[in-house]
């Protein structure tokens, strides 16, 4: 999965993971990963800066790991502090961000490396990326079209190719993500002229 990193501070830090859901009763919380390194990252003694809302007691902490697990095929999690199932349920949809490392990942890169960068489709420049959005489930490119902004899902289905050197993007987008979808009108309209044309 393609991911960025923000600037905190003066720190770099790669978004590595989101809590989804308390796991069991003492305190372990299942792992939507960002990462694919989870063994390397998820390492006792990890530290992580929260992303949650304002209002929550988390806000403004970081979690320490304690254990990491894969269980019935979930990635699990296991944070110091975070003893029963209240504890972890407080943490959901909480995301995990780390100092990033020498090492970047293959499929990694910085929000700022992506802003300015041309999107292309069929070999046609078609827009030009604006700012990268970090939600709970995904990155979004946000992208300046010669009409509108378009949100184009940061994932390698719909952008296989991130080519910095190159300064562009290459998106294979589903049907309709960058234009209008033909109303069922003009998709009546358009039969009815075919069959006057074969009718001829």
């Amino acid at each position: 999965m393609s991911r960025t990193t923000d600037v905190a501070g003066d720190k770099n830090q790669l978004r590595v993971g989101r809590l989804l859901k308390a796991h069991g009763l003492k305190g372990a919380l299942k792992l939507e990963l960002y990462t694919d390194n989870p063994e390397r990252r998820f390492v006792p003694g990890a530290e992580f800066t929260l992303q949650v809302p304002e209002a929550s007691a988390w806000h403004g902490k970081s979690i320490t790991i304690r254990d990491y697990r894969v269980m019935n095929g979930s990635s699990v999690v296991f944070l110091e502090g975070v003893e029963d199932r209240t504890a972890a349920e407080s943490l959901v949809k909480a995301i995990l961000w780390m100092d990033e490392d020498d090492e970047v990942e293959d499929d990694a890169w910085y929000a700022h490396q992506l802003a300015g960068l041309d999107v292309v489709r069929d070999d046609q420049v078609i827009g030009r990326v604006l700012r990268v959005e970090h939600l709970p489930a995904q990155d979004l490119l946000i992208v300046k079209t010669d009409s509108a902004e378009v949100m184009v899902p940061f994932v390698s289905a719909i952008v296989p190719t991130v080519d910095i050197a190159a300064g562009r993007v290459i998106v294979t987008p589903p049907a309709g993500l960058f234009e209008e979808l033909p109303s069922a009108a003009d998709a009546a309209d358009e039969a009815g002229a075919a069959d006057e044309t074969a009718s001829e």
